[in-house]
């Protein structure tokens, strides 16, 4: 996903915020469902949805005000309740933050942990080999 850094994504310097980097791969997961058929990607029906349940980040280089970036989202395991992605950031060939991203699947009232439906389990195991 294309991406370019504005001033509301930078700090006083003009470097991005490292939380912003979080939003970008936010933004990325939910372009990546878009594009495997699934409009509302963190909400897969009417009674379950997607919640972060682990995040490692590894910030490597600085990105800065009006450079543009590509954001990466890519399942690297799906498993009955549960997605992990590999994301990361580039400034033309070079990472700038890398991020491994779990994903529960829950119901959306009680919050407690449910099977992904059959259709969306096997379109994104397709997409994991």
């Amino acid at each position: 996903m294309p991406l370019r850094v504005y001033m509301e994504d930078t700090d006083a310097g003009g470097i991005v915020f490292y939380v912003n980097y979080l939003k970008f791969f936010e933004r990325a997961r939910t372009e990546y469902m878009r594009a495997q058929g699934f409009d509302k990607a963190a909400f897969i029906d009417d009674s379950l949805m997607f919640v972060v349940t682990n995040l490692a980040t590894k910030y490597l280089r600085p990105a800065r005000l009006d450079e543009q970036l590509i954001v990466t989202a890519k399942v690297i395991a799906a498993a009955k309740a549960s997605l992990s992605f590999d994301q990361r950031v580039y400034r033309g060939d070079e990472v700038l933050c890398e991020a491994q991203v779990r994903l529960a699947c829950v119901d959306r009232i009680s919050l407690k942990p449910k099977r992904m439906p059959a259709a969306l389990l096997s379109v994104l195991a397709l997409k994991e080999q």
